[in-house]
């Protein structure tokens, strides 16, 4: 489905399920051993805060969050099979890609230092790519609507590129308590994360 790449060409193929994907790591790996793999991760609570929101913009007659986060509210036992939750348990999902792919060429992306310091993150992927660092501070401005930086575009060409609508909106109000727990939960995982990548992505 993709055409072929020119010399000198980079290709480059973006879907978020990739890497919560049993079969991916696998499958990529068969199509190019030597491929470079860019993770965007961030506060798995904080995703799934997102996650839900945008879950119930589609959906709104959904139960509750903390009806879909807790198997059981009398223990506070958590349904880490619920899909906002188990796609912030990274290092499960990156325990696969790590039995077919060197860890060096895997690269993480912080996403919330994607927001607060765009060029800097975005330098990091130029390195990792083995491009020359074209895209620096000068391309970016902040949102202060939507609280994203966008992209500016070349001189002479129309507005700036920003995130689309379903980005920067408010997320669904949930109870500290409840947050709590959700940290309390993923403590331990992002923990394991950070020993697995050699980085402290400071999510507290």
């Amino acid at each position: 489905m993709m055409p072929k790449a020119l010399e000198g060409q980079i290709v480059m193929e973006k879907t978020p399920r990739y890497f919560v994907s049993a079969e991916a790591p696998e499958r990529v790996h068969a199509m190019s051993r030597g491929v470079k793999l860019i993770v965007v991760v961030r506060d798995p609570v904080t995703r799934a805060i997102s996650d839900y929101t945008q879950i119930i913009s589609k959906t709104p007659n959904i139960p509750p969050f903390e009806g879909l986060v807790f198997k059981n509210r009398s223990t506070g036992q958590i349904d880490s099979q619920w899909s906002p939750l188990w796609i912030g348990l990274y290092a499960q999902h990156l325990e696969r890609w790590l039995a077919w792919f060197p860890r060096h060429q895997i690269h993480l992306v912080s996403g919330e230092t994607l927001i607060s310091d765009p060029a800097g993150e975005l330098a990091r992927v130029q390195d990792f790519l083995g491009l020359q660092r074209i895209v620096t501070d000068k391309h970016f401005y902040f949102n202060k609507t939507k609280g994203f930086p966008c992209l500016k575009k070349p001189e002479g060409s129309s507005k700036p590129h920003c995130l689309g609508k379903t980005k920067g909106r408010t997320h669904a109000p949930i109870r500290p308590a409840v947050v709590r727990r959700l940290r309390d939960f993923y403590r331990p995982h992002n923990q394991r994360f950070y020993r697995m990548v050699g980085q402290d992505f400071g999510w507290q």
